[in-house]
């Protein structure tokens, strides 16, 4: 069996987790880049807020559908050449953005990169997972957390600028190229690390990776702790949408700020995400005890009441106020996000990890396909973004109350 590297060996582990981050802040970046230069597309291929909407459901729609099934194939073929191909493949379809006339070929594009996007965050979680010990984990997810928001700071900023001095198209074109550049680096890093292996139990049950894509589906879906995490997930994923996806839009609209002027601005959410993810992680691991499971329901709590302060950004009296509470709202996402997702995967077996983090990334793709519309036909009706704001804010601290409510499930077996 190919060797799979183990948390003491110190470095090597670490540079996957953070080779794995970097990939998803390439797909980040690719799947944002519309979002920061939303008001230029929108004006060149006639879209409205409703239609907005639509392109955001397509993407998620698509990774709706994907990511369950791209993480049963991780789990089989292994995260370095899932990974990999996933890679080249939605750089492909991001370039592509560039050639789009219409709605209708912006949003099939979209459908496709959210179906090349999938296997990201399946793969990135099984590295860690098979890298770094229990203890470390959560640390390591907080990283790999901040490869969203990392991305969207580089997409904002990048993208603004592309499309300012040369069009919308350019944009699209340059900010696909950046996959180019972090393949080798990935392929790199995890050569002879044993992740081109299927996933394996510490056990070395030989048959983990041999389940049928459906068993594989049906054992996760089934799991109590995937199912707990699934409520969080879909509670708190439409505040971060909105924050990740229609704050440009946002503050050209609300507060009259030039278009070619937002960049710098557009990175303080993200950039209080990563405090959040990294902040709260870090919190997380250092207070598991060795060898042993927490949920940190103080933790989450903090972090459920920050994401809701979402719902106070109308209140706002400048656009300055209502960037950090944007930022603040990002930050609870963030933790939300980290210390559900590190509680779930600490307690399925590692052959199941790309699989079940799969289904927390449809989770979170189901709650965009319904939030998103809904929030553009509220921007159209209502003329702001008042009742969208507080809706979705509100939305956070009911479902981590009951992911709390739950009982805590024992760690599973294969």
């Amino acid at each position: 069996m190919p060797r799979v590297v183990h948390a003491r060996e110190g470095r090597p582990a670490w540079s996957i987790a953070v080779a794995a981050t970097l990939g998803m802040s390439v797909s980040y970046v690719d799947r944002q880049t519309l979002a920061a230069i939303a008001p230029a597309v929108k004006v060149g291929l006639g879209i409205d807020h409703a239609h907005f909407g639509w392109l955001l459901s397509a993407f998620s729609m698509a990774y709706l559908v994907g990511a369950p099934v791209a993480g049963a194939l991780v789990d089989r073929v292994g995260a370095r050449r899932g990974f990999a191909l996933a890679v080249v493949a939605w750089s492909v379809v991001a370039g592509a953005h560039a050639l789009a006339t219409s709605f209708a070929a912006l949003f099939a594009l979209r459908v496709l990169l959210g179906a090349a996007e999938a296997p990201s965050f399946p793969a990135a979680a099984q590295a860690i997972g098979r890298a770094l010990p229990r203890a470390r984990r959560t640390a390591a997810y907080g990283l790999l957390f901040t490869g969203s928001s990392l991305g969207s700071m580089i997409a904002a900023p990048v993208a603004v600028a592309l499309e300012a001095r040369h069009g919308f198209r350019m944009a699209f074109l340059v900010t696909a190229a950046l996959g180019t550049a972090w393949l080798p680096a990935w392929l790199g890093v995890t050569r002879g690390r044993g992740l081109d292996a299927p996933a394996r139990d510490p056990r070395g049950d030989a048959t983990a990776g041999d389940d049928s894509l459906g068993r594989r589906l049906a054992l996760a879906f089934a799991s109590p702790a995937v199912r707990r995490a699934l409520v969080a997930v879909v509670g708190s994923a439409p505040a971060l949408m909105f924050v990740l996806n229609w704050t440009p839009q946002y503050l050209v609209e609300t507060w009259r700020l030039p278009r070619t002027a937002i960049g710098a601005h557009l990175v303080v959410p993200p950039l209080l995400f990563d405090v959040g993810a990294v902040g709260f992680g870090w919190l997380g691991s250092v207070r598991v005890p060795r060898g042993r499971d927490a949920t940190h329901s103080d933790l989450l709590l903090v972090a459920a009441l920050l994401g809701t302060l979402l719902a106070a950004v109308p209140l706002a009296p400048t656009p300055g106020i209502a960037l950090a509470l944007l930022g603040l709202a990002a930050a609870g996402g963030g933790g939300v996000y980290v210390l559900v997702t590190a509680d779930m995967l600490a307690r399925v077996p590692v052959s199941r990890i790309s699989t079940s983090g799969g289904l927390t990334a449809a989770a979170q793709s189901l709650a965009h396909v319904i939030a998103a519309p809904l929030v553009g036909r509220s921007i159209d009706r209502t003329h702001g973004f008042g009742v969208a704001l507080v809706a979705l804010g509100c939305a956070v601290l009911p479902t981590t109350l009951a992911f709390l409510a739950s009982a805590a499930p024992r760690r599973e077996r294969a």
